[in-house]
């Protein structure tokens, strides 16, 4: 051991002074370099240089996406977890987190900071993680889905779902209309009012279908019959606005009748093979293997990652987007319960805690609250959002009432309809980068949304004063 140690200590000195040595030589055949500024000693030279050393490698995009990625899931959490306290679901406090790192608040309190972490160069690696993120919550979103839910309830869902689609639905084209000729400017230079004004009417008739099931579930109204209708209603409220929202996607990309038709022949194609090609062989797969159902592999949790990576990049090849195939693969996995739980608790860590936040940021830094500055713009966003709580709440109020629901359970259906959360967010994002939606609507349409989910909790407080409560408790 003696003799090894020797060894080792000597190689160790003889190349560690030839290293040195080399580096001197080195040193000794540089440029000169110019001195430290007059009045400034070695030391403090050096210190100058130190930091703005450490500057720099600040600025470099993996750094700068760190930093990131440490201050929005932070500030995430933060809010997330205050927000339960003050009554609302812990995604209102993401949204708001999202919007305190944007331009209108951290922008005018702290801008030098605030162009430091966020400079508009770097915000592409931001966007490529939270559109990623995003299609692994539009997958999930679809494994939520319980179609045979759906059919039990069906007569009853579709007339309240598609009551509560189509008169906002109505009511936001209307809005688009008043935009479109009084407030011109507003509304995206070079958009048709076919994409505006069905655009504006989807965004009006979205209800969040997981912010909805989280609701029920923190007011044990899961397993009511009212719980179970109002899943049933969202779900196929969402359904609906996804086809209707594909359908537009498809106008504003295609430019052109033929092109379009060609996009929907696609689409259709994707849909049939994805229903009765894949979801089958998936079920017969999970069937022949229960063990994978109990405990999914990471291979084949790898195996349904890829799956729903295909139809995503097949959706956005074809000219929609790839948050359709994205959820159309979720609503394909096997019906086996235990399969999609155990698939889900392996993703929605994951996405919910680190994906979804950099989304919420990214919304954030989009939208610009200074834009509404005078009180033109205010009044046009307050006649935004009560339009869309009028439609959606009363439409799906009203339309409960008429299949027989007491006022009591028809109004807490219609506040429940009225949740939009995320996924408004998600169409809000797609209608900006498609270039329908302008910054100032963008900017009116996410404080819609944000207002009309955190009014779900007091709604539903509301509605304990209403006659016919006692089926139900709120």
């Amino acid at each position: 051991m003696r003799k090894i140690a020797l060894a080792y200590l000597l190689v160790l000195l003889v190349f560690g002074a030839g290293i040195c040595a080399a580096l001197r030589m080195g040193k000794e055949s540089e440029p000169s370099r110019t001195s430290a500024p007059a009045g400034m000693t070695n030391q403090q030279g050096g210190a100058l240089h130190a930091a703005l050393l450490l500057r720099e490698n600040l600025r470099q995009p993996v750094s700068l996406l760190l930093l990131q990625l440490i201050l929005i899931v932070v500030l995430a959490r933060v809010f997330g977890a205050l927000a339960p306290r003050v009554g609302q679901p812990a995604v209102i406090g993401e949204m708001v987190a999202g919007l305190v790192l944007g331009p209108s608040v951290l922008g005018g309190l702290w801008p030098h900071f605030f162009a430091f972490v966020f400079p508009s160069g770097s915000l592409g690696g931001l966007k490529i993680l939270s559109q990623v993120g995003v299609i692994l919550f539009m997958f999930l979103v679809g494994m939520e889905l319980d179609l045979h839910q759906a059919r039990r309830q069906a007569d009853t869902a579709l007339m309240v779902s598609h009551v509560g689609m189509i008169f906002p639905f109505f009511l936001g084209v209307v809005f688009a209309l008043l935009i479109y000729r009084y407030h011109r400017p507003l509304a995206a230079p070079e958009v048709s009012f076919l994409a505006f004004g069905l655009f504006m009417g989807i965004a009006m008739s979205i209800t969040a279908f997981p912010v909805l099931a989280r609701i029920l579930q923190d007011r044990g109204l899961t397993p009511t019959p009212l719980g179970s209708l109002a899943l049933t209603c969202a779900a196929i409220g969402d359904v609906t606005a996804w086809c209707v929202l594909a359908l537009v996607v498809a106008v504003v990309r295609s430019g052109g009748l033929e092109s379009f038709s060609i996009t929907i022949l696609l689409a259709l194609a994707f849909i049939a093979a994805m229903s009765f090609l894949a979801r089958p062989w998936l079920n017969h797969f999970i069937k022949v293997r229960p063990h994978q159902a109990a405990a999914p592999t990471q291979g084949l949790v790898v195996a349904m990652l890829i799956l729903v990576f295909c139809g995503a990049l097949f959706t956005e090849m074809i000219g929609l987007h790839a948050l359709f195939g994205a959820f159309l693969g979720g609503v394909i996995m096997p019906a086996n319960a235990d399969f999609r739980s155990h698939l889900r608790g392996k993703l929605e860590s994951f996405s919910s805690a680190l994906l979804l936040p950099l989304f919420f940021a990214f919304t954030g830094l989009r939208t610009q609250l200074g834009l509404l500055e005078d009180w033109k713009g205010w009044t046009l966003c307050g006649g935004i959002i009560l339009t869309a709580t009028l439609g959606k709440l009363g439409g799906s109020m009203i339309a409960a009432r008429l299949t027989g629901q007491n006022w009591h359970d028809s109004f807490v259906l219609g506040a429940l309809m009225n949740t939009r959360g995320l996924v408004e967010l998600i169409v809000l994002n797609l209608g900006l980068d498609l270039g329908i939606l302008s910054p100032p609507v963008f900017t009116m349409l996410v404080i819609m949304a944000i207002v009309t989910t955190a009014m779900t909790g007091p709604l539903l407080s509301l509605g304990k004063i209403l006659p016919g409560r006692g089926k139900t408790t709120v």
